[in-house]
């Protein structure tokens, strides 16, 4: 068996088709149908059956896909580690969303400044990725939504900051001033959109999935800072995370839409592979992201900063931590 036979139907298993396998691997469907046959042959196991629209896997399709996964992690890992030059810091691999992309740099600087001989390169990726990221160790540790709890035991996910998101226009505006306006009365408002995609696990994309809303004017920007100048400049409205427009509320130069469903609470967590197969300085930022020292290095920092070791944009807020919560007894 190969490594490509072995993506070829995790991906079918995953997926539930060799169409959507295909179509994720830019491949055609006969070239994954291949793949798997030659598996079945090989193994002397159908694999998975057809079942209505879908596909059941067998019991030895089911245990075929979780030692698939691990194989495909450790030569990933494998292929990272040749690269690996010695005396130079360990390469962390590190995700996380847009939105938390652009406040989550100064954590990483905070984390680096210890000492750990360990170089951090982020890269931006959906919410709904975190998982296959993780468990194909593309990635070593993920920083936003939570990874789906389908991934229990797999993943070991731990809340690290909870952040307050307001939906806020100029104050001429003609919903300023109004009482719980129905998230439906938001259809055809010009939406600010932070960054060019919507990712449904966090940030406005989560709220519209909630509330069923499909907006027919939608703007996007390059980031939250610059949807909240174009709300600002009455181009719009925008859901952002609170403290990101702080000075703006205070001068009035935008006020905050009271809309059902909001403000919204969002809690971010840093995720890593568990049952004891994450890599230690993975663990190490894992345990990092949850302290105050943590917390204070995001809080602390300059609006607009840029990470020296992260390509994304960083816009830093002030935040609440999860860990101070659940000290004080407020919970999670």
């Amino acid at each position: 068996m190969t490594l490509a036979q072995l993506q070829s139907f995790v991906l079918v298993a995953r997926l539930g088709s060799v169409k959507a396998a295909a179509a994720e691997l830019e491949v055609t469907e006969p070239a994954v149908s291949v793949a798997v046959a030659a598996l079945r042959r090989e193994l002397g196991d159908e694999l998975f059956v057809r079942s209505g629209r879908g596909i059941a896997l067998t019991a030895g399709g089911r245990r075929l896909a979780a030692l698939a996964t691990e194989i495909l992690g450790l030569a990933e890992q494998a292929r990272r580690s040749v690269h690996d030059t010695p005396g130079r810091p360990r390469r962390l691999e590190l995700v996380t969303t847009q939105l938390a992309a652009e406040y989550i740099a100064p954590l990483i600087d905070a984390f680096a400044a210890r000492g750990e001989g360990v170089e951090i390169a982020v890269e931006p990726a959906p919410g709904r990725s975190f998982a296959e990221l993780l468990e194909h160790r593309r990635a070593d540790i993920a920083l936003g939504p939570h990874p789906g709890p389908e991934r229990a035991g797999a993943i070991a996910v731990v809340p690290f900051l909870r952040c307050r998101q307001l939906l806020v226009g100029a104050p001429g505006h003609r919903l300023a001033g109004r009482s719980q306006v129905q998230p439906s009365e938001l259809a055809g408002e010009r939406w600010l959109i932070p960054h060019p995609d919507l990712d449904p696990t966090t940030g406005t994309g989560a709220f519209f999935e909630r509330s069923g809303l499909q907006p027919r004017q939608l703007s996007h920007y390059t980031s939250q800072a610059a949807a909240i100048a174009a709300a600002v400049a009455g181009e719009g409205i925008v859901l952002v995370v609170s403290h990101s427009v702080v000075d703006e509320v205070r001068r009035r130069a935008l006020v905050r839409l009271d809309v059902a469903g909001t403000p919204v609470e969002e809690l971010w967590y840093a995720s890593t592979l568990g049952l004891d197969r994450a890599l230690p300085a993975a663990l190490s930022l894992q345990r990092f992201a949850t302290t105050s020292d943590a917390t204070q290095a995001i809080s602390s920092g300059r609006a607009g900063a840029i990470s020296k070791r992260s390509r994304p944009t960083v816009h830093v807020t002030l935040w609440r931590s999860v860990a101070a919560e659940l000290d004080a007894g407020g919970g999670a």
